[in-house]
């Protein structure tokens, strides 16, 4: 089977996406510069004893996504405890609404939203009352 088992986000301020991703999801880099052979920062997203992947940052080799186009790659979506105080760390980092929050109803709480750098994610809240 082809199971993910790394993730990589574009970005264009190294410093800028690490800031936000650590304050927002709590996530720690390494740098793997050395190894990538430009900026690339493996990311931890959890405790190895947790569900999930980990990935890294690497330095944006195009433009950035436009504002208000359709979406044309993955998009990661991020578990969460508590969608609400996640959203307010997402916008007090500099992030922006792209999908209000919904109801998968009797399952959880969905949302996208766009980093500072324009890149689409989404943040997953289980919640079986969702409706």
């Amino acid at each position: 089977m082809g199971k993910v088992v790394h993730f990589e986000i574009h970005v264009s301020d190294m410093e800028q996406a690490k800031k936000f991703y650590g304050e927002v999801f709590g996530w720690t880099f390494e740098d793997w510069s050395e190894y990538a052979g430009m900026p690339y920062f493996g990311a931890t997203t959890g405790n190895s004893d947790e569900m999930g992947i980990n990935g890294a940052l690497m330095q944006r080799q195009g433009p950035p996504p436009e504002p208000n186009q359709a979406l044309n790659g993955s998009v990661c979506t991020m578990g969460i405890a508590d969608y609400d105080s996640t959203e307010a760390k997402i916008l007090e980092n500099g992030g922006k609404v792209a999908l209000p929050k919904y109801a998968l109803p009797g399952m959880a709480w969905q949302g996208y939203y766009l980093d500072p750098e324009g890149n689409i994610f989404g943040i997953h809240q289980p919640d079986q009352n969702a409706k």
